[in-house]
């Protein structure tokens, strides 16, 4: 059994992960639109990662004897400028979600709570895979450039890094 402290800060961890689901189900749409099959398959990738991340906390609070809330989600933006942009955003997300897991962690052992403790280690590890794949991703960005023409190359790129990630995770 956990807290009430921590049931409500894990309902909130599942609204922020909830969030993000649809903020990079917003951008793959996005950049479907931009002609960029490569960067939208990746973020829709992204958004179906963020909706198990959020299903991962939302099952745990039930089985630890909580009671987890479905969050109700506002609507995400529509547009994000460029895709430096957007991936710039991606990257100021990843970090605003290792911030929340880090405090989530830090309540945990405040309340000498090793189950939530043990469960939030894989959302560390999670965590520092997505902030190193949004910074492989802009640091590609920068090196083809933002042209019109270097748009080409960023998608096929970041369509590479997605197949990539998806053959890994086919593999553990």
């Amino acid at each position: 059994m956990i807290s009430k402290k921590m049931e409500k800060a894990l309902n909130e961890q599942i609204a922020l992960e909830g969030s993000a689901c649809f903020l990079y189900l917003s951008m793959s749409a996005w950049c479907d639109q931009q002609g960029m099959s490569g960067c939208a398959q990746f973020m829709r990738h992204q958004s179906a990662e963020e909706q198990m991340h959020m299903m991962k906390i939302f099952d745990y609070v039930g089985e630890v004897n909580g009671h987890p809330i479905t969050p109700a989600i506002k609507q995400p933006a529509k547009d994000f400028g460029t895709i430096q942009k957007m991936f710039e955003q991606v990257y100021a997300h990843e970090q605003k979600v290792t911030k929340s897991i880090h405090k989530l962690v830090s309540l945990a052992k405040a309340e000498d709570d090793y189950t939530t403790f043990e469960f939030l280690q894989w959302y560390v590890m999670e965590q520092r895979e997505e902030e190193d794949s949004m910074r492989t991703i802009l640091d590609r960005i920068k090196i083809i450039g933002t042209g019109a023409q270097s748009l080409y190359f960023i998608d096929k790129e970041v369509e590479a890094i997605s197949a990539a990630a998806e053959a890994a995770e086919e593999g553990e």
